[in-house]
């Protein structure tokens, strides 16, 4: 990867939707060898999908809620059955493996307690084997991005 490459995922990020020119003319590059660039990126798995980001608030959905758990059971067999309930659920943002005092960290986007409590008990009573939840709710995202820092 180089400097054109960095530069291309940089714009990308920022904006998924630029035109091939746009993003030619950007990187000092002609459409043609950007655009092989681009696919290069793509088929190395440099760039996974491109989305659109779509405003939570705008859907009513207001409250990010960060949910730590621990569980008796540390074996693959339950992880499997775990992770195969869990992501099944659309509040589910995030799903994490931890290291530490937690074993899995979520994060949930839902439009208020009342939906909040709908999940937690839909989790609870499809899972086994949780011994503790602990849940955090965000007052305020200070930040938020989706763009990665690329190394230089």
């Amino acid at each position: 990867m180089d400097h054109f490459d960095r530069h291309i995922l940089s714009l990308l990020q920022r904006d998924a939707s630029l035109p091939l020119k746009d993003l030619a003319e950007a990187v000092n590059l002609s459409t043609t060898p950007c655009w092989k660039r681009v696919k290069k990126l793509e088929e190395e798995g440099y760039i996974r999908a491109r989305v659109a980001l779509v405003d939570p608030a705008r859907l009513g959905l207001g409250l990010s809620v960060f949910v730590q758990l621990k569980t008796q059971r540390h074996d693959s067999l339950w992880l499997e059955k775990f992770a195969a309930i869990v992501v099944q659920f659309e509040e589910v943002l995030e799903f994490y493996r931890m290291a530490g005092e937690w074993d899995y960290m979520l994060r949930v986007l839902v439009s208020d307690i009342s939906a909040y409590d709908r999940f937690y008990k839909k989790l609870i009573t499809s899972t086994d084997g949780l011994t503790d939840i602990t849940s955090s709710f965000a007052m305020e995202q200070i930040k938020y991005t989706t763009a990665l820092p690329l190394p230089r």
